[in-house]
C-alpha cells in the first residue's frame, strides 16, 4: 500500500470513527459524512491517475456532486431541526414525533 493510498484509507477510517462516537450534535456527524465523502473522491481520483486511461472518469465527479447534494441537504435539515427543537442535539430529535 501507498502512502497515498494509506493517507485517503485513514482519513476516512477517522472520519467514520468520529462519525460512530461523536454523535452529540448534528452538525458534527455531517461534518464526519462530508469527510468521509471528500476521502472517497480523493480515492476515486487517484485511482484513476494511476490507470493511466486516455480519457477522463466520471466517478470522482458523480462522488463530489453527490457530496454536494448531501452536503446541501444536511444543511437544510440542520435548520429545520435547529427552528423546530431549538438545538441541534442529536439526543433531542425523536423519529417517532412528527
Amino acid at each position: 500500500m501507498s502512502p497515498t493510498q494509506f493517507t485517503f484509507s485513514l482519513a476516512f477510517l477517522l472520519c467514520l470513527s468520529g462519525l460512530t462516537f461523536h454523535r452529540y450534535h448534528l452538525l458534527s456527524a455531517l461534518i464526519c459524512l462530508e469527510g468521509m465523502m471528500l476521502s472517497l473522491f480523493i480515492g476515486l481520483s487517484i485511482w484513476t491517475l494511476q490507470l493511466d486511461s486516455a480519457g477522463p472518469s466520471t466517478a470522482p465527479l458523480l462522488v463530489l456532486a453527490f457530496s454536494a447534494c448531501e452536503a446541501s441537504a444536511g444543511l437544510a435539515l440542520l435548520v429545520a431541526t435547529a427552528r423546530t427543537h431549538g438545538s441541534d442535539r442529536l439526543q433531542s430529535l425523536n423519529l417517532l414525533q412528527c
